[in-house]
Order: structure tokens, then C-alpha cells, then sequence
């Protein structure tokens, strides 16, 4: 019997590796991260799965059983998080799934754009401009012109050639936050404008 409790616990691991992955799972607490740490790299993490549509996704913080009054200070933190990224448009839902973890459900690309223009928190500082845009492969300005065309256009906007250059900068600037630097960065950037194109379409 004294071996029951264990055993269950290998079980629900087992079942996790099965749904999820370590492609789709964020273990901080094998990572021992400090606070900020924790909370910089949860955010970068979802941004990016959310960037490359992944799905559900389980974070897991531990439970906070050393540490002092028994209760995470990472957990706490990541939990504050997750309202935080909700109400930026990062994530749809943060459901506890055990006591040391979460599953966590990306939002569509498009809630980003919508929780940007409802400003329940500060902007983020652009991560683009008009002359960054023109720097872009061809083929990735032009999906960014018909991703900001149609966000446009989901609006209601009237003339969404007046507003285009704009739009183009601040659909851009939301996407590449999720789309880390690299090699093959572009083509990442590509697949992310596509799916947010989608999202736009499915409406």
C-alpha cells in the first residue's frame, strides 16, 4: 500500500508525456529559476507556442513543498502571470491540473491585436517600423499586407488603405514577439502570419 501513492504519481506522469511532450511542456521546476527568471521565461515560452499554434500546453511549477510556508513563490508568480497574459490576448484559459502544474491554452494570434486596442494594460514598446518592414523577405511583407488587410477589415474599417502601413507595423510588432531570433527566423515569422491569417478568415 505504501507504494500506491508513487505508483499513481508515475501514472499521471506517463499520461502527461503521453498528451503533451516535452515539446509542449515548460518545467520550471526542474529549471529551480529564480522569480523573474521564471515569470521572463514562462512568458517568452507561451508567446512563442502561441506564435507556432501548439495546442494545449502544461507548465509546471512545482508545488512548493521546500520552500518556506510550503507555497511556491514561483507558482504565485506564474499564476499572476497567466491573468496578466489573458488579458494581453497571449493565452485563453490557465486550468490548475495538479497542484504543482497548469494546463495552459494558447489564444488565436488575432486576440492579440484585439487585446492591444482595449489597452487594459501599457503597450509594449513596437518591435517594428515602417523601414524594418521594407528589410523583409517579399513573400513575408506580402502575407503581412493581407494579415493587416484583413484585420482591417474584420474592424470594419472603411478605408483600410489609409490605416495599412500602420496595421502592417502593429500586426508585425505582435507576431514577432513570439518568433525568437534565429536562423531560420523568417520562415518562422512566415508560418506565424499565416496561421494569424487564418484566424482572421475563420471569422
Amino acid at each position: 500500500m505504501a507504494d500506491h501513492p508513487q505508483g499513481l504519481r508515475a501514472l499521471h506522469q506517463a499520461f502527461d508525456d503521453a498528451r503533451f511532450g516535452p515539446a509542449r511542456t515548460l518545467n520550471l521546476r526542474n529549471a529551480l529559476p529564480t522569480v523573474r527568471e521564471a515569470t521572463a521565461r514562462t512568458e517568452a515560452w507561451l508567446r512563442e507556442r502561441q506564435a507556432s499554434r501548439a495546442g494545449d500546453l502544461l507548465v509546471i511549477t512545482g508545488r512548493g513543498n521546500q520552500s518556506d510556508g510550503g507555497v511556491s513563490p514561483v507558482r504565485e508568480a506564474v499564476v499572476r502571470l497567466f491573468a496578466s497574459l489573458r488579458r494581453r490576448g497571449v493565452i485563453a484559459s490557465a486550468v490548475e491540473h495538479t497542484p504543482g502544474s497548469f494546463v495552459v491554452t494558447p489564444a488565436p494570434l488575432s486576440a492579440l491585436r484585439e487585446a492591444a486596442r482595449r489597452r487594459r494594460e501599457p503597450a509594449a514598446a513596437p518591435a517594428a517600423d515602417p523601414e524594418t518592414l521594407r528589410a523583409l523577405d517579399p513573400a513575408t511583407r506580402l502575407l503581412l499586407r493581407q494579415t493587416a488587410q484583413r484585420a482591417l477589415e474584420v474592424l470594419g474599417v472603411k478605408d483600410p488603405a489609409h490605416f495599412l502601413e500602420r496595421e502592417m507595423v502593429a500586426q508585425f510588432s505582435l507576431v514577432a514577439a513570439g518568433v525568437p531570433d534565429g536562423p531560420d527566423r523568417e520562415t518562422r515569422l512566415r508560418a506565424a502570419l499565416a496561421a494569424l491569417l487564418q484566424d482572421y478568415n475563420d471569422r
